[in-house]
């Protein structure tokens, strides 16, 4: 009798990885299936290469194979390792299932930078996206207040015997805050380790499910949080928001060497141009270039990275942060044009980065 790969291909669809909980074909896990009639060898690879666990797989594998293909055929599997298991979703035990991990972050405080992320997030979901968003900004956590979800509290959910976070959602966006765990008044007074492990908890220890953007609003400048975050998950990349005075660009200026740096190489996406102008309602036709004119243009420019998008210096976008609705849901005026322009970009850059970029790899710092 005549067998075939796809037979074995089957048969290997009820072998389920044991750490990432989908079956090995769908993870396109098995490669160079050769079959010499009743004789079959297969390579396999595994999230754990561990001895103990290689015989756990070859058994199931072996088993299946013989139990819904034929018991007469001699099976021979070549276990190892995953390659690159953080650069394919359906591959990585943090965060899996989810497609694009963007960190937005700023050189300093000040520039709009949860308004942008806030806008941004809401602007992928207006797009028929999936997303999350997880407010790293430990020290100043704004995203229950622009999301309109004060007082929530996230709940717990059972995911394979496992007790995870479940995170908020609001305007159907995943979210979870360091302001979900502390009162709104209250101050967070934390070591640098202390914050590292609440970081870590919202991206381990959360159940995020399958996700097409996650957004990660980080603290202004560099810290031990950028680092946590580096070290945790491969970011698809980073977007840096900035306004245009020359002391904003400077701090900007360094966000972007951080990422670019050899150790870390996370790819930039591009620069945002938050108070780009202020047009008066008075007068629509008008713009008054308060901090400067193409400030971060010019610095984009400069140092050879797109720039995604110039939102204006608006009283709307303050006062629908603060009442939790954020302006790229006013359908229609410029300011919602100009949010729905910078997500357009941010989805082109992403495509455009997964197209040309190796996959990014989780930082394994020198001790």
């Amino acid at each position: 009798m005549a067998y075939h790969t796809e037979q074995i291909l089957e048969a290997l669809t009820h072998v389920i990885e044991p750490d990432l909980k989908k079956d090995l074909v769908t993870l396109n896990l098995v490669s160079n299936v050769k079959i010499d009639g009743n004789k079959v060898s297969l390579d396999v690879q595994i999230s754990n290469p561990a001895m103990h666990s290689k015989k756990r797989m070859e058994e199931a594998i072996i088993f299946n194979i013989q139990r819904l293909v034929s018991k007469d055929l001699e099976v021979t599997v070549n276990i190892s390792g995953i390659k690159n298991e953080e650069g394919d979703p359906n591959l990585r035990k943090v965060l899996p299932g989810v497609k694009n991990i963007i960190a937005v972050a700023s050189g300093k405080g000040g520039v709009g930078k949860s308004t942008v992320t806030a806008n941004l997030a809401l602007g992928l979901a207006k797009k028929g996206y999936k997303v999350g968003l997880i407010d790293a900004d430990i020290y100043g956590p704004s995203m229950p207040i622009m999301l309109d979800c004060i007082g929530e509290k996230p709940t717990m959910v059972d995911v394979d015997g496992r007790q995870l976070i479940k995170p908020v959602e609001a305007y159907g966006i995943k979210l979870l805050s360091i302001g979900f765990f502390a009162d709104l008044n209250q101050a967070i007074v934390w070591r640098g380790a202390m914050a590292s492990k609440a970081i870590r908890q919202m991206f381990l220890d959360a159940h995020w499910g399958e996700l097409d953007y996650m957004l990660i609003d980080l603290p202004p400048g560099t810290s031990d949080i950028h680092l946590t975050l580096v070290q945790l998950v491969p970011i698809s990349g980073a977007v840096v928001v900035s306004t245009p005075q020359e002391v904003a660009l400077a701090d900007a200026r360094k966000g972007v060497n951080m990422f670019a740096q050899d150790r870390i190489n996370v790819p930039v996406l591009g620069l945002v141009e938050n108070m780009s102008y202020f047009t008066p309602e008075e007068l629509p036709e008008n713009k008054y270039y308060i901090f400067g004119k193409d400030g971060v243009k010019t610095l984009a420019d400069q140092m050879e990275v797109p720039l995604l998008g110039e939102i204006p210096l608006v009283q709307s976008i303050r006062e629908s942060g603060d009442v939790g609705r954020p302006a790229v849901l006013q359908e229609g005026t410029p300011v919602s044009i100009a949010f729905d322009l910078l997500t357009a970009n941010v989805v082109e850059r992403a495509a455009w980065r997964h197209k040309n970029i190796a996959p990014t790899q989780v930082v394994k710092m020198e001790q």
